[in-house]
């Protein structure tokens, strides 16, 4: 081949080369133009925030081939955020775990033609947000009895025994400590001329054993005197018309010997434990972290589920926040609170009677929202400006419409916002 035959040849090979390249370019603009804008979305979000950089110098290559066959460039769709139905609630605040891909749609703008694969509607109802707690069936808390007397004792009652109104607990030099129902403690001794709410607790108790001719009141006057010494007749003890500290057990109710502290024929002093005590009702104790007594209302109504998935109902009859000093293996001391669940009725009584003691699960309510919009927490979208929004689906066309969330439960999430309505569509992930 001659010297100008072979340049002119690679001219020509140059040239094809040349248009080969432009329809390549061509071809795969075309076939960007046509690709499914959800799933450039898609590949667009899935991309990792290390990732960014590099992605953008792709996007940037890509618009320039495509700018140079003046093709004009469509607009990207908003990317979905994909959220966990998992709602925590911290300092009062739900938020939502966020699992797919980074970034939103423009809020209150108009999505592209393309719908979302799923929609649901949004619906009114009622939402309510349940913590669950471990707890322990058993009989409540135990209280430890102490002995205010100096002496023997010679009675001590089993473990297990119930103790009503004006029995023995237990019997220090052969004489009864007796039981009374009160919920302030024993402090002094109770005789003429003395006033308080001792007092009158004590006075109840007479009246509610049979003794008569005084006045429930708060004074100890001669005529409780009377009393008293007709109730101490009664039970043995020297008629001295005065109740002496340590002679009386005040519980606010019946009580079941829970264990014993001391043997019988055991030296007793002030101060000395003997025994401890619970109510007669079956009952679940539990313990919450500080940061969840708000769930503690006494009077709450609770659900208790037993180990064979029975439920019964239970109401918070007493909070108490107690110091709980740890292994005393470097473990710190916390502050927890001690919940007694009472279950009233016969039907809870029947049923948690199977069990003498048993691990069971606790249901506080923690929060309600009554009559209120929602949707499923999937179809919360991240908008880039922040906060959350939703996908409004209208016929053939869609738009991002920014929300507030409020309380999230079973997988449903309290929204509100301009257009926001019953029966409005929004979009879902597949």
């Amino acid at each position: 081949m001659t010297g100008g035959a072979a340049v002119e040849d690679q001219g020509n090979r140059g040239n094809q080369a040349g248009r080969v390249g432009r329809a390549d370019r061509a071809e795969q603009a075309d076939r960007a133009e046509q690709a499914d804008p959800a799933e450039r979305a898609s590949q667009a979000g899935l991309v990792s925030q290390a990732g960014l950089a590099g992605q953008a110098g792709q996007e940037n290559r890509t618009d320039r081939a495509v700018t140079e066959e003046a093709r004009p460039r469509r607009r990207r769709r908003g990317r979905r955020i994909v959220l966990a139905a998992v709602a925590v609630a911290v300092a009062g605040a739900a938020g939502a775990a966020t699992l797919g891909f980074g970034g939103g749609g423009p809020a209150g703008g108009a999505a592209e033609s393309a719908l979302p694969p799923k929609t649901a509607g949004v619906t009114r109802q009622t939402l309510v947000d349940t913590q669950s707690a471990d707890g322990v069936l058993g009989y409540g808390p135990a209280t430890t009895a102490t002995s205010r007397l100096s002496g023997t004792l010679t009675r001590l009652p089993g473990t297990g025994d119930r103790i009503t109104r004006g029995r023995a607990l237990y019997e220090v030099d052969d004489r009864p400590v007796a039981l009374l129902y009160g919920s302030l403690p024993a402090y002094r001794a109770l005789t003429q001329g003395v006033e308080g709410p001792d007092v009158k607790q004590l006075e109840r108790n007479l009246k509610a054993l049979g003794y008569r001719g005084f006045t429930v009141d708060e004074e100890y006057t001669y005529a409780t005197a009377e009393a008293v010494m007709r109730w101490q007749e009664d039970r043995g003890l020297d008629e001295t018309g005065t109740v002496e500290l340590g002679r009386v057990v005040f519980a606010p109710h019946a009580v079941r010997v829970e264990s014993l502290q001391a043997g019988k024929g055991d030296l007793t002093v002030p101060g000395g434990k003997v025994l401890s005590y619970t109510g007669t009702t079956r009952a679940v104790t539990v313990e919450l972290d500080a940061a969840d007594q708000r769930l503690a209302e006494k009077g709450a109504k609770v659900t208790v589920t037993l180990p064979d998935d029975t439920t019964v109902k239970g109401r918070v009859d007493e909070v108490t926040t107690v110091i709980d000093p740890g292994d005393g293996q470097g473990e710190d001391a916390r502050t927890v609170v001690e919940v007694v669940v009472e279950l009233p009725g016969k039907k809870a009584q029947k049923a948690v009677g199977a069990y003498a003691l048993a691990s069971v699960d606790v249901s506080f309510t923690a929060g309600t929202r009554r009559d209120v919009l929602t949707v499923p927490v999937a179809a919360l979208l991240a908008l880039q400006e922040g906060g959350f929004g939703v996908e409004v689906v209208k016929g053939a066309t869609s738009a991002y419409v920014p929300v507030r969330t409020g309380l999230f439960s079973g997988g449903q999430v309290e929204i509100s916002g301009d257009g926001i309505a019953e029966g409005t569509t929004v979009g879902m992930p597949k």
